[in-house]
């Protein structure tokens, strides 16, 4: 799955959250960060922890897929 930068920038802004707060939070790799900030996608397991963690749902970071 991927992650929109831009969703995701919206919902770190809403939790006045930087990247390694999100890391520390959704308890995911130094790693899997770089990778959504590539643009690269992730296993739907870490999508879930990272909306778990920013308390929002799955759907409101993915990219659309049109």
């Amino acid at each position: 799955m991927k992650i929109s930068k831009a969703k995701l920038n919206v919902a770190l802004a809403r939790k006045q959250w930087n990247q390694r707060d999100l890391r520390d939070n959704a308890v995911v790799s130094a790693q899997t960060i770089l990778n959504l900030n590539k643009g690269k996608t992730v296993m739907p397991a870490t999508v879930g922890k990272i909306a778990a963690a920013l308390g929002v749902d799955v759907t409101e970071i993915i990219e659309d897929e049109r």
